[in-house]
């Protein structure tokens, strides 16, 4: 990192960093108040697992496929500049939608195509914040940091799906998505004020021209950490076996406990409160002093309040609703602390590509499960997706703490970084691209 960002980073980081941040979480209230009404707008006019299992293959398709090349080039762009175009491409496909809904002519295929572009989108922006934060961030505070981006997303999974099952009773589809357009909008304003650090690059990383030398790259870094490549490996088998059943909830809400939207946003806004109380656990906290031990226990706690919605029988929405609370307080302490060691461990000129290659790695496995889930669901039901799924998630927590090289996960990293021997961004960026 240059002295410069190292001296903007000690000087009024705090301004920069929290105008950017609390507009880009009025634009995430926005999209997750569009997203619950498309989806319920889909369940309503299908009634169909398989609908929207693909709704939900549409929304994460581009990030898996395009999310690697992605990283490469928000390493290699102005990573605001990034931001400030993916926000307003979001801005204009809200636009698009808006208008087919008022001219009544909107369609499954439109809503798919409308989920498409929205994940184009954060394909590149999601990287683009996440590798600016430790640019603008001491890194003493990144684990605060993770917590507070756990406290945002907790925040709105409380109050987005209730309030957008309130616009849904007294407004059009394309009003919600105008609210959509202009939170989005309204995002780019603070990135047009405030400059973000841009990082000091290897010599050689000048030579990166090609997007798969690039990419490259960021696998060799990947590579190079076995604890870190069998993290994301349990987070891939994770994704495969339980991502399914949260996209399906919708028809849990309808099939199962005979609801509409409005308990559907109880249920959501249960795991949004659990998830308040988890980040802010661990803004708090911090952990314990081992962030893979943060991690894997609170792991373990979450797969048995997963498998508790399964098991709650009918009329028992109070049961899902407290398990789903459960669940939502362990999310942050799951995924805060490994954010954190990322962040922290991994140099700045190579966490896009890190950052978009760990996120594509780990939802590689769910188009597959989806496109099993869907037909598979509505034969044999939902229920077992939430139960099946949060036991293998306990058993496979468990598991890893036999497994040295994810329990040293950060040790071996900070010796390796500590022996004088070449960083393991530079060895691996230079092997890359000879």
């Amino acid at each position: 990192m240059s002295t410069e960002s190292s001296r903007e980073l000690t000087d009024g980081w705090k301004l920069r960093f929290f105008s950017i941040w609390i507009a880009q979480a009025g634009s995430m209230a926005g999209s997750r108040l569009a997203q619950f009404a498309l989806v319920w707008w889909l369940t309503e006019q299908t009634r169909s697992a398989t609908v929207l299992a693909l709704a939900t293959l549409a929304a994460i398709l581009p990030g898996v496929l395009i999310g690697p090349f992605a990283g490469v080039l928000v390493d290699r762009w102005d990573r605001r500049k990034v931001m400030i175009a993916a926000d307003a491409f979001v801005a204009l496909v809200a636009l698009w939608v808006a208008i087919l809904f008022w001219r009544g002519s909107a369609t499954v295929w439109h809503v798919y195509g409308a989920m498409l572009a929205r994940s184009l989108g954060e394909a590149f922006h999601w990287p683009s914040m996440y590798s600016s934060t430790s640019l603008m961030v001491p890194e003493k505070q990144l684990s605060r940091i993770a917590g507070l981006n756990q406290t945002a997303q907790g925040v709105l999974g409380v109050g987005a799906p209730p309030l957008a099952a309130l616009l849904l009773a007294f407004l059009p589809m394309h009003q919600i998505m105008v609210v959509d357009m202009v939170t989005a909008a309204i995002a780019i304003g603070p990135l047009l004020v405030f400059a973000i650090p841009r990082p000091a690059r290897n010599v050689q990383s000048n030579q990166d021209r090609k997007s798969m030398s690039g990419m490259r790259a960021g696998l060799r870094y990947l590579w190079s950490w076995p604890g870190l490549m069998a993290v994301i490996g349990m987070a891939m088998v994770i994704n495969f076996v339980i991502n399914p059943a949260f996209s399906l909830m919708p028809l849990l809400v309808t099939d199962h406990f005979g609801g509409g939207p409005l308990e559907l946003g109880w249920l959501e806004s249960a795991w949004g409160v659990g998830m308040v109380a988890g980040g802010l656990l661990l803004s708090v906290w911090g952990g314990f002093q081992s962030r893979i031990l943060t991690a894997l226990s609170a792991l373990t706690l979450e797969g048995l309040a997963v498998a508790g919605v399964g098991l709650a029988p009918q009329g028992s929405l109070w049961l899902a609703l407290a398990v789903l609370f459960a669940a939502g307080i362990m999310n942050p302490l799951v995924n805060g602390p490994f954010f954190a060691l990322l962040q922290s461990a991994v140099a700045p000129e190579l966490q896009g590509r890190v950052f978009s290659l760990v996120g594509s790695l780990t939802s590689a496995m769910m188009p597959l499960s989806l496109v099993m889930a869907g037909p598979l669901a509505d034969r044999i039901g939902i229920r077992s997706w939430y139960t099946g799924g949060g036991l293998f998630i306990t058993v496979l927590a468990l598991g890893c703490f036999l497994v040295p090289s994810i329990m040293n996960l950060e040790q071996n990293h900070q010796s390796a970084a500590g022996s004088g021997k070449p960083t393991v961004s530079t060895a691996m960026l230079g092997r890359a691209l000879d």
